[in-house]
């Protein structure tokens, strides 16, 4: 307990700092994993190519290369830079971390809701269809729906993989949880206890997920 009481003006804004990045990264992956998988499925082949191209290239590459990009090859090619967030460095590198885990996370979220798309009966499209509903029409009001009730565990397990991947912004020169031990290192305290600290934090934010997760199943699956 001393370690965590000595330390607070560490764990203090190394946990804010997770949770925002987290919760950050969660929306835009959700956002637009949503709609790369509506890409997956479109009748249009362009738009299924675009869709397939990204998922393969992202799903398949490490997410540390994809920090490596964002933090060090932008700067380099003159993409952005510091400058581009008022002189901050520690804007920049939390902006680089933030789209890494945004457009990383988002392959996975779109092949989980492609999967859940893919439970909905092909005659709920066909109906929808036959009633002149657009495509777009017809993924927002009767597939995605019901495609949202079949796909909330492995949704949770990707953002839980994402509140865990989080700590890899540690070594971009990101202040977050991951970077707690290192600066207990210097001033000599217990990195052990620490770090348990560490994995009692990221627990005390994963139960709360899980909880959600069982009890949304729970109510959806009452309702069907």
């Amino acid at each position: 307990m001393d370690v965590l009481l000595d330390n607070l003006d560490l764990y203090g804004p190394g946990f804010l700092n997770t949770v925002e990045l987290f919760l950050i990264s969660a929306v835009g992956s959700l956002v637009l994993g949503t709609i790369l998988a509506m890409l997956r499925v479109a009748p249009v082949p362009v738009m299924r190519a675009i869709g397939t191209t990204y998922v393969t290239l992202i799903r398949n590459t490490p997410l540390t290369l994809v920090f490596f990009f964002f933090a060090l090859a932008f700067p380099l090619l003159e993409i952005v830079n510091a400058d581009t967030f008022g002189g901050s460095a520690a804007s920049y590198y939390f902006s680089a971390a933030l789209m890494a885990l945004i457009l990383y996370t988002a392959a996975f979220v779109c092949e989980v809701v492609r999967s859940g798309i893919n439970t909905v009966p092909v005659g709920q499209a066909e109906a929808s269809r036959a009633l002149g509903l657009t495509f777009g029409q017809m993924l927002g009001s009767v597939v995605l729906p019901q495609a949202t009730r079949a796909v909330v565990p492995p949704m949770m397990s990707t953002m839980i993989a994402l509140l865990k991947n989080t700590t890899i912004a540690a070594g971009f020169s990101v202040f977050q949880a991951g970077s707690i031990s290192l600066n207990l290192s210097e001033r000599g305290e217990n990195q052990l206890i620490g770090l348990l600290w560490v994995a009692a934090f990221f627990i005390v934010l994963v139960i709360p997920m899980t909880l959600l997760q069982r009890s949304l199943e729970k109510r959806w699956s009452i309702a069907r």
